[in-house]
Parts: structure tokens; sequence; C-alpha cells
């Protein structure tokens, strides 16, 4: 027969196991609802605007000069002047004297030449006058028509022609003497000098070469595609050059004068040609621009009224992703002029005012709803304040 403990020993732990569930219960915190995820794609955004625009077309080339002139002895004899600015680098300006060659032999063909004119210019009065005094016997002996050979006119014309040729050889005599002094045909840099003073230099010698300084060329290699972008095919257009002075960039100014009309059989380009006046500041006092000098080129083309700028990887089959008023992914058929670089000319399909998809989508479909960040930051503010609220609520009570 069981005793009173062995009853009331299992009721006892019975009771304290039924309260200590009961407590551990009680502490039990009920499980929290989660907020619904809101799965919207967030995507950013650049509002549309229309500007006007000019198209541009880039370019490079080397300066050089307008004229480039290779000196030649036209005569022969020891050079016994030479200009102290007549050296590599120096600059001239035009008819300055050069060199001289020795003009002594020169000068005595010159005396011989006019000796030879007197002497012809006398041969022929003194002919003039043997035919007058033909003519009038001619006249007195025979009423018959004279013969030329009995007016002496053979002999008058060969008197003439020597004179003539006497006239010549002064021309001649006259033309080498000048030769023995070389000017400078032009305002120009020295780019070279053959001969030194006392060298002797015959007819063909070369003397030196002189670069034209009052204009500088820029041939600009351009493919057949660009030159649409130019009004007149380029001609008269403005253009500015940048290349390096000194160890820095610098701009100068320069025009279209012409195209070379053809294209290039190996690079398949056209040129164009651009003029800078001036390009060693000798005139203006401007920054010069050296012969030889690498440039690049920025050539103003035809006007492309109101145009906005997209970016090449946005545009897909000629369209792009646009955030209309509701939110909702839309796709514009887009007008594209002109790709440069990473971005592409619009002229139309689009307005301003339309906000533009900038960001990538990993599923996009027409008519899906989307979100901005500030729309998401907005939408969870509301949820922090509560939440800051119970926080303090709870320090209250615990105070």
């Amino acid at each position: 027969m069981a005793t009173t403990k062995q009853i009331i020993l299992p009721i006892v732990v019975l009771t304290i196991g039924i309260g200590a569930f009961a407590g551990i219960s009680a502490l039990q915190k009920p499980p929290e609802e989660k907020p619904a995820i809101d799965t919207t794609p967030l995507v950013s955004i650049e509002t549309i605007e229309y500007q006007p625009m000019t198209f541009s077309v880039s370019s490079y080339g080397v300066v050089n000069a307008k004229y480039t002139t290779d000196i030649i002895a036209q005569v022969s004899g020891e050079i016994t002047y030479l200009d102290p600015a007549f050296v590599k680098g120096g600059f001239v300006k035009a008819g300055t004297v050069l060199a001289q060659i020795d003009d002594s032999d020169y000068q005595s063909d010159l005396l011989d030449a006019q000796a030879n004119i007197a002497t012809a210019k006398a041969s022929l009065v003194q002919e003039k006058a043997n035919a007058k005094v033909a003519e009038l016997e001619w006249a007195r002996i025979t009423d018959s028509e004279p013969t030329d050979l009995s007016l002496r006119k053979p002999q008058l014309a060969q008197e003439i022609a020597r004179l003539k040729s006497a006239e010549a050889g002064l021309q001649r005599a006259t033309r080498n003497l000048e030769r023995t002094i070389i000017r400078a045909p032009y305002d120009a840099l020295i780019a070279s000098r053959e001969i030194g003073l006392a060298s002797y230099v015959s007819k063909g010698t070369p003397i030196g070469t002189l670069l034209n300084t009052d204009i500088a060329e820029v041939r600009l290699p351009l493919a057949d595609k660009e030159i649409q972008y130019l009004e007149s095919k380029g001609v008269n257009a403005n253009v500015t050059l940048v290349g390096n002075f000194a160890g820095s960039k610098h701009e100068w100014q320069a025009k279209i004068v012409r195209s070379e009309g053809v294209v290039d059989s190996k690079s398949r380009m056209t040129y164009l040609v651009a003029e800078v006046s001036d390009p060693y500041g000798l005139k203006s006092n401007s920054r010069e621009l050296r012969y030889g000098t690498y440039v690049t080129a920025n050539i103003e083309g035809a006007r492309a009224g109101d145009v906005t700028i997209v970016p090449r990887h946005l545009i897909a089959n000629g369209k792009v992703a646009i955030l209309d008023e509701d939110n909702t992914l839309r796709y514009k058929d887009v007008t594209m002029l002109r790709q440069d670089g990473s971005n592409v000319v619009i002229s139309g399909g689009l307005k301003n005012g339309m906000r533009l998809i900038t960001s990538a989508l990993d599923y996009p479909i027409e008519g899906m709803k989307l979100k901005l960040p500030q729309d998401k930051l907005l939408q969870s503010e509301p949820t922090d304040t509560s939440l800051e609220a119970t926080v303090q609520l709870t320090m209250d009570s615990g105070e």
C-alpha cells in the first residue's frame, strides 16, 4: 500500500513542471510579422534637354611652310659675301642679299656686250646710208624696177639682225651680272645653307633652302563620311589647332582654304588644307607655331539645330528606354544624326523633359513598373520613424 510520501511527491513534481512550462511560455515573444518585400526594380534617370549644336570634325596634321624654295646658283664663281643671317634657323626679309658671287668676269662680259651694241648700231647706220645711195644711183641709170639686191636690202637686214643679236647679248650679260647677287624672294626662315665663304659654285650648285614665314599650311586628313558634317565641304571653315609649345598645350586659329580634291590611294582619306597667317609671330607678336609641329585640329562644321546627346550604349535597335509619368517603362524610337565617340546625337523621337533610363535592367519588359532611388527612400522613412518611437516608449517604460 502506497505511502503518503509516494503519492504527494509526484504531484509536487508535476505541479512544479507545469509552473515552469507556464513561466517559460510567458517569457516567449510572439513571432514578429515581417513586412512585405518591395521587388520593384530601381532605375536611375537623366532628363532629356534639347539644345542648339554645331557639328565639329576632328583631324590632325603637321605644320609646314606654304612655300619652300631651294636656292640654286645660276652662274659660276667664288662666293665673296654671306649675310650673317644666312644660317640655319635665321630669319631674313624679302630682298635681303644672302650671298654674292665674284662678278668681275660678268662685268667684263657686260662691257663686251655694250661694245657689240655700239658696233652693230654704227654698222646699221652705215648700211642704211649705202642703201640710200644705191637707190639714187639706180634711179639715175635706168627707169626699170630695181631688185632687192640692187637696193642692198639683204645687207640692211643682216645689219639689223646683228644689232638684235648684240642687244640679246647685252640682256644676257646684264642678267648674269644680276645673278651674282642672291636675294631672298620673300620673308623667310633659313632651313639650310649649303655653301661657305670663298667656296666655288657652278651653275646648278645648291645654295640653301628657304621656308616662307608669311603663311603656314596643315594638311588635315578626313574620312569621307565626316565631310557630310561640314558646310561647303569644309572650305572657309574655321579651325582650332592644338599643339605643344615650351612644354604646354596652346591653341592657334586657322582657316580651311581648299580641298586637295582627290582620295589618297593609301589612306583612303580626303585632305583639307588649313592656313595660319604669320605662324612665327614676326608681324603680330603672337605665339609662334613652329614648322614640323604635330597638331590636332577641330574643324567647325554645319549647324545641327536643336539636338540632345545620348550615350551610345543606351540605344538598342534604334530605341531608348523612357520612364513615363506613371513610372512605367516605355521604349521610344529615336532619329540618330551622328555617332561621336561613345555618344550619339539625337534629333528626333524624344521631347524635352522626358526621363531617360540610364541604368541596366535584368529583364526589361515594356509596361513594367519601376521606381527611382528617392521613391524607395521616402517609402522607408515612416517605418524608421515608427521603430524609433517604439524604442523610445520602451526606454520610458523602463525608467
